[in-house]
């Protein structure tokens, strides 16, 4: 295989290399999301379990910090600061003598709705990070390969033509050298393809959380200042 390569013309060489280059990079995002992901899971089930067991938003902000990775926290923080802005422009004069200051109230719980909404969008946006680049890999790198593939065919037929013979001894290795093209292609599509579903579907498992953590906000807000 490693003759093959080396004895390969410059255009199979270059084609196999831009496929090496398309898999490493391919390899490093997986390794990298996976990571990522596991670590999004774990501080996702952190937050969810302070979120519940606080009495005030004032509690679960104070852990926000250390739980960064969670697309809940982003989220949170969002419709905290859109509840902390209405409710600062409520009105907080006192009524008659012995009574106490009007509770505040939101004015639009639409607004918190809408604020949750763009941080579950700027979280999934961040969630899908480079995640298209194993898409973009598992579509074009088996056409890089058949590109290689053919280039290297063409030559062997061409070196055949030169040699005016088609024994096996002839044909053989240029055949052999034009598909480490095809196989290299494959090489890098394949996993490019397992891991794009598996990172997608994981990302709308992520969407599905966000989606139901901003009905639990808005319930709360609806019940604690409406």
């Amino acid at each position: 295989m490693v003759g093959l390569v080396a004895q390969a013309s410059p255009i199979s060489q270059a084609v196999l290399v831009i496929l090496l280059l398309f898999s490493v990079v391919a390899w490093a995002i997986i390794a990298v999301k996976l990571a990522a992901f596991r670590k999004v899971d774990r501080q996702t089930a952190q937050f969810i379990q302070v979120f519940r067991g606080a009495a005030k938003f004032s509690d679960v902000q104070s852990v926000c910090a250390s739980l960064a990775a969670s697309p809940l926290v982003g989220m949170f923080l969002a419709g905290y600061a859109e509840l902390n802005a209405q409710l600062r422009q409520s009105p907080t004069a006192a009524g008659s003598p012995g009574t106490s200051a009007p509770r505040p109230t939101l004015k639009s719980l639409a607004a918190v709705d809408r604020a949750l909404l763009r941080a579950s969008s700027a979280e999934v946006n961040k969630l899908e990070k480079r995640v298209t680049f194993l898409a973009t890999t598992a579509s074009i790198t088996p056409f890089i390969g058949l590109f290689g593939t053919v280039w290297g065919i063409m030559s062997a037929f061409t070196s055949i033509g030169a040699q005016g013979s088609t024994d096996l001894s002839v044909v053989a290795p240029g055949i052999a050298e034009a598909l480490i093209a095809t196989a290299a292609g494959l090489f890098a599509a394949i996993p490019a393809v397992y891991f794009y579903n598996h990172l997608t579907t994981r990302v709308k498992v992520y969407a599905t959380e966000m989606d139901d953590f901003a009905l639990e906000f808005l319930n709360i807000s609806e019940r604690n200042f409406t």
